[in-house]
């Protein structure tokens, strides 16, 4: 059985402090509340007040319309299709996929709101410590720098999504406050200096006090992603103190490459020495619907047979044929994270199309879409990182990782290739290599002159629907091999939308029905409406 860290649950002893009672002369003694003087918390109650701070973290990743949507949808890799039972939704995913959407849309709407609602939670809880309301004694310094960090880690999406937000670090704030709007370099420098002024208050240690949680090591990855996207942030890359506190990481020992990297996406993933930071999910424990629903996302109706499933999947996002087609077909990435070919029951009978242009036929996932708007259930590979066990429910058990050991590599080597020391990046990315080629080492090497070429993706448009096509191929990006090995490696993670625009690609290539827009105001979101309209302060990102 998985064992699950409650670190989102306040006890109730932390609820029920007050400061004081009113002034009488009886000497009663109160049973129904615990007087802040007179609370000791101990380090389970410290840890389950930190923890409300976190849970808003699985809201804005995994569920409906949220971070991971928005990072995935609108780049080369993934697409959700119309498909013939659905997955029109008012054009929603077409506008994430032609990088059409607006100030009213979805992604845009959650990612705020949610966002937003995590560093409240921070700084009511900073509040409550720093005026006494809840003592935590001797763990104060600790407790509220790991709290500190934890917002700075909600205050980075925001900073990568919209750039010039508002930084708000105070919960006890007068009715009808609007705040001002900083800009995005003000954002991120705050960010770098909330983490850097407390990192050293962390805890050291990888193990069950620490899972979940920010920790020195994660603290630094943190700021490893940081200063990764510096330039795209400031203006000013980073890329030696990248290197300097992806080194932090590597030297504390802490973390390992797992054997296999399937081994980090399996449902009983809370042991991976791989992950630095993760989202604790668990079926039974986790009660909103689109909590963490891949398999459903993206699955056929009749793969429920396969899997045992208790709810009927969806069959919707799958795979943009043109990312396939980048893969070496030994890798064992290809092999073992992407559902194809034939699909059976969990007996092992074959299973066929019950719907569209393709019913009767045997259901077997090709590498092949005619377009957005048209895609049948034999269409596309199927998402399958995380482990789809059997019997699953509508949400799976898999801890989410948002940082692991092998990012802290690449990002050393990303940094270290962009500062001429290509076969230093070499020989790391050959490193992480090695263990998705066994049968054939020498297919795991690369070298710096490779790392420095362009990429092998055939970008260009690819729309059988529309008749629409063109060729324009990645030989022409600069350090396109190593966005090629970001895709092999960290795809279905919610990444690529960073790294399409730290590479420039992101408005500079088609894919499947997505045209070329040139248009850099399309890197960051638009404020949402709703919010421009309740605060005079704002002003929206330019080009909405």
């Amino acid at each position: 059985m998985k064992m699950r860290f409650n670190i989102y649950a306040l006890p109730l002893a932390m609820l029920m402090i007050v400061t004081g009672m009113a002034c009488t002369k009886l000497k009663d003694k109160p049973y129904t509340t615990i007087i802040s003087t007179e609370f000791n918390p101990t380090k389970d109650d410290i840890a389950a007040l930190v923890g409300a701070g976190y849970s808003q973290w699985r809201f804005i990743l995994l569920d409906w319309n949220g971070l991971w949507r928005a990072q995935e949808v609108t780049a080369d890799q993934l697409v959700i299709p119309k498909r013939p039972w659905g997955w029109f939704d008012d054009g929603v995913y077409q506008r994430l996929h032609r990088h059409t959407w607006t100030t009213d849309d979805d992604v845009v709407n959650q990612t705020w709101s949610r966002t937003y609602a995590g560093i409240t939670n921070c700084n009511r809880i900073i509040y409550q410590i720093e005026s006494g309301l809840i003592p935590v004694g001797d763990a104060k310094p600790a407790t509220l720098a790991e709290l500190k960090v934890l917002r700075a880690s909600y205050y980075a999406v925001l900073c990568d999504f919209y750039g010039n937000v508002p930084l708000v670090t105070q919960f006890d704030l007068p009715m009808g406050y609007l705040p001002k709007q900083n800009t995005r370099k003000e954002v991120y420098d705050f960010i770098v200096k909330e983490i850097t002024d407390n990192i050293q208050l962390l805890s050291s240690a990888n193990d069950v006090t620490t899972y979940g949680k920010y920790n020195k090591w994660a603290a630094f990855t943190l700021l490893a992603k940081m200063y990764l996207n510096a330039g795209v942030y400031t203006g000013t890359p980073q890329w030696a103190k990248c290197i300097s506190a992806c080194d932090s990481v590597i030297h504390s020992n802490a973390y390992i490459l797992e054997a296999a990297q399937k081994n980090v996406f399996v449902t009983e993933n809370q042991n991976s020495k791989e992950i630095v930071l993760a989202i604790p999910m668990d079926e039974d424990y986790t009660n909103n619907w689109n909590a963490f629903d891949l398999h459903m996302q993206t699955l056929q109706q009749e793969n429920q047979a396969t899997y045992n499933l208790k709810n009927t999947p969806w069959g919707g996002i799958c795979a943009i044929p043109q990312f396939i087609s980048t893969f070496d077909v030994a890798d064992a990435r290809y092999q073992r994270n992407w559902i194809k070919g034939q699909q059976y029951t969990s007996s092992g009978q074959m299973l066929y199309v019950a719907q569209g242009d393709f019913a009767g036929k045997p259901l077997s996932f090709v590498n092949e879409l005619p377009g957005l708007e048209k895609g049948e259930s034999v269409h596309g590979f199927r998402l399958g990182k995380f482990e789809i066990k059997m019997g699953a429910s509508n949400r799976l058990s898999n801890d989410f990782p948002v940082f692991r050991y092998a990012e802290v590599l690449m990002m050393k080597a990303e940094s270290l290739l962009r500062t001429g020391k290509a076969d230093e990046a070499a020989a790391i990315v050959t490193q992480v290599r090695q263990r998705d080629f066994l049968n054939d080492p020498a297919r795991a090497v690369v070298t710096g002159t490779q790392l420095k070429a362009g990429s092998v993706y055939a970008y260009g448009m690819k729309d059988q629907v529309n008749n629409q096509f063109t060729n324009e191929g990645g030989a022409d990006i600069e350090y396109g091999r190593f966005l090629d090995e970001l895709g092999w490696e960290f795809d279905q993670e919610g990444h690529r939308r960073t790294d399409l625009i730290r590479f420039g690609v992101f408005t500079k290539k088609s894919w499947l029905s997505h045209a070329v827009t040139n248009n850099n105001n399309r890197i960051l979101f638009p404020i949402p409406r709703t919010e421009i309209q309740k605060n005079g302060n704002l002003t929206q990102n330019p080009g909405y």
